[in-house]
């Protein structure tokens, strides 16, 4: 494995500054920075808030016991039991500061990972202030009106957000629901299927980044223009007197997945048979659903590779259509009709993970999940002076997951890539 040796290499994958990592409790605020081993910090398109976790040392001797009057570990003299204030600011050696001072994260676990006479090994499991509001805070309210309005509201009067931390794509369609009892961002998550952008087939994202809460259609996030082009020629290639590494892979690419036509077929991607049952009518209609009558308004590669070849449905989706349910007079309207957003949603999740990639780089935290990335990868043709890419599995990709790690030696950034198509062109529409 020759990624440790060229991590090293590299300017951006050098080691980052610990500008603040302290953990507070009651009034006491105790530094770790001198003891940490390791910070990993996490996002991810399925995660509406971020994660992190720091792996510290402790010798001991940092806190009063106050009822022995001993001096102890931070663990054990804090005591650290949960729910602890920890503020996290990195420098790294290329991108911007990753700064979570004035938004501390949350303890959420805090395993001791080994324990010797005089030291011990502590790994902090840390999860955003905003996901504790939302198990604590369940929600009873009525919703009504355009879904993306609703997603609005939530996040200003339950999270308290500003408009500078959110970023909503609108949606055309609307959705009135009760709260039940569940957190805010459990709702949200549950109105990414049903909704449906003003252009484009239907299925959003709703997660959280360092640069605030995002509820963004497919549509919309395929439509961004490239980030950064992240090369891989074979093995790592050192050039100081270009780009020092920054936007080379550090290691090779992990294909995880790439295509898995049964699985595809089974999901109902390309054809797929709708049944919807009226109970105020007692009747239902079937719909057949055909990719390659509908299209896909945008992909990141060229056309869906079976589109035209899988001749009919395989797959079987039932829903009672919502007629009335929250009125308190007879109404007739289907309160967010299926019809436009259930097949349509269910191949744009499941195209989307046609394939999947794990890339290594060097540090850069300019990057968030959600962002287009390109990936040229090294052809195997022996004319490679004609053209040096492979042309199927280069291309865009979106950023599915992400951790920034930065330890006292080096600083990455892994990345787990998506992409519905293949080829280094997408489409046109």
């Amino acid at each position: 494995n020759h990624s440790s040796s060229s991590i090293m290499s590299a300017p951006a994958a050098g080691p980052s500054k610990y500008d603040i990592i302290q953990i507070e409790k009651d009034g006491e605020t105790i530094d770790l920075k001198g003891g940490t081993l390791s910070v990993d910090y996490y996002e991810s398109l399925y995660s509406p808030t971020v994660t992190a976790k720091i792996v510290y040392m402790d010798a001991g001797g940092n806190i009063e016991d106050k009822k022995s009057s001993k001096f102890v570990s931070v663990k054990e003299g804090l005591p650290i039991t949960g729910l602890e204030s920890v503020k996290i600011k990195i420098s790294p050696t290329r991108g911007k500061v990753l700064d979570f001072s004035k938004d501390p994260f949350k303890v959420d676990a805090c395993p001791t990972l080994s324990k010797e006479a005089n030291r011990e090994t502590v790994a902090l499991s840390l999860v955003s202030q905003k996901q504790i509001t939302n198990d604590e805070t369940p929600i009873f309210d009525k919703y009504t009106g355009k879904i993306s309005d609703t997603v609005k509201k939530i996040l200003k009067e339950k999270f308290k957000l500003t408009n500078d931390k959110i970023k909503i794509d609108p949606t055309k369609n609307g959705y009135n629901f009760l709260g039940k009892g569940r957190g805010g961002l459990n709702l949200i998550l549950d109105l990414c299927r049903r909704s449906v952008p003003v252009k484009g087939d239907a299925g959003y994202f709703f997660y959280q980044t360092k640069s605030g809460y995002k509820f963004r259609s497919i549509e919309s996030l395929l439509s961004e223009k490239q980030k950064f082009t992240f090369n891989y020629f074979g093995g790592f290639k050192k050039d100081n007197t270009k780009d020092d590494n920054d936007n080379k892979l550090v290691r090779e690419p992990i294909f995880q997945k790439d295509q898995n036509v049964s699985q595809v077929l089974k999901g109902g991607v390309y054809r797929s048979r709708n049944i919807f049952f009226d109970p105020r009518t007692f009747c239902y209609e079937e719909i057949n659903y055909d990719i390659s009558e509908k299209g896909v308004s945008k992909t990141l590669g060229k056309a869906p590779p079976f589109e035209k070849d899988v001749k009919g449905f395989t797959k079987t989706f039932h829903h009672i259509l919502d007629v009335g349910s929250l009125d308190s007079n007879a109404s007739t309207e289907i309160n967010n009709d299926p019809r436009l957003w259930q097949a349509s949603s269910v191949m744009r999740y499941n195209l989307l993970h046609s394939q999947i990639v794990n890339i290594q780089v060097p540090c850069n935290s300019e990057i968030e999940a959600g962002d287009i990335v390109r990936l040229e990868i090294e052809s195997i043709s022996d004319k490679k002076e004609e053209n040096p890419y492979d042309e199927q599995q280069s291309g865009n990709y979106l950023i599915l997951n992400l951790c920034h790690h930065f330890d006292s030696k080096r600083s990455f950034t892994s990345m787990t890539l998506v992409r519905d198509t293949y080829g280094r062109r997408g489409s046109k529409k």
